[in-house]
């Protein structure tokens, strides 16, 4: 009995496995592409279009192929005029005070916490707009020399101490120094059976605990004489 007859109109064919995935994976797509960026990618698409606009504000005129590191010191440069963080000179008497009891007339300039981030962000930029990691001007070793050098001078403006972190060794000197334990006991327990093993014949001889086992590195082991 066809359709036309009256009968019952036959019922799709359930959708595979494989389609279902990809029709999952196409709306999760179109989700992505629909959701506002994060707060970093508009910052960073805010910063790559405030760089490109002083390139063509500059004299003469530059173009990011012959951008360099020294184009990008002179951008971070340009950018303190706009910083908040107050500098002091060396001739103020606030100079490396942390907290000044009094306004000066010392200028503001970006922190130097702001400018490492935006070089992140502008380096990171280059890259996704075609330009080649190799050739990256702003992971260039002067603007890497710039940034330390702005560091550790508001530091000494501002009276903050910067001092690189230590390793922490503590759980590894522990060890080694049970481990050296160990070996100490067991060279001067091999010592004592030699020495008692020789009897009579080796009256008045004295063993040493040092010479029996190397010390482990790390270990100072203190010669001791057992006499037998």
């Amino acid at each position: 009995m066809d359709a036309a007859s009256g009968g019952a109109a036959p019922a799709p064919a359930p959708a595979s496995a494989s389609e279902a995935e990809g029709s999952s994976a196409a709306a999760a797509a179109a989700a992505a592409s629909t959701a506002p960026p994060s707060r970093y990618e508009s910052q960073k698409r805010r910063d790559w279009n405030t760089f490109l606009q002083y390139l063509r504000n500059h004299k003469p005129p530059l173009t990011l192929a012959r951008c360099s590191g020294a184009h990008v010191i002179e951008f971070l440069k340009y950018l303190d005029q706009f910083g908040k963080t107050k500098v002091h000179i060396t001739g103020c008497p606030y100079f490396g005070h942390p907290n000044p009891p009094s306004p000066c007339a010392c200028p503001l300039k970006q922190a130097w916490g702001s400018l490492d981030a935006l070089i992140g962000r502008l380096r990171a930029a280059f890259e996704e707009n075609g330009g080649r990691p190799d050739s990256n001007p702003f992971g260039a070793r002067a603007v890497r020399i710039y940034l330390r050098e702005v560091r550790e001078g508001q530091a000494k403006a501002r009276g903050i101490p910067y001092e690189k972190k230590k390793r922490k060794r503590t759980a590894v000197t522990s060890a080694m120094v049970s481990a050296g334990s160990g070996s100490s006991s067991g060279a001067a327990a091999a010592a004592a059976a030699a020495g008692g093993s020789g009897g009579g014949n080796n009256s008045g001889t004295g063993v040493s605990v040092a010479s029996a086992a190397p010390a482990a590195p790390g270990v100072t082991v203190t010669a001791t004489t057992t006499t037998v």
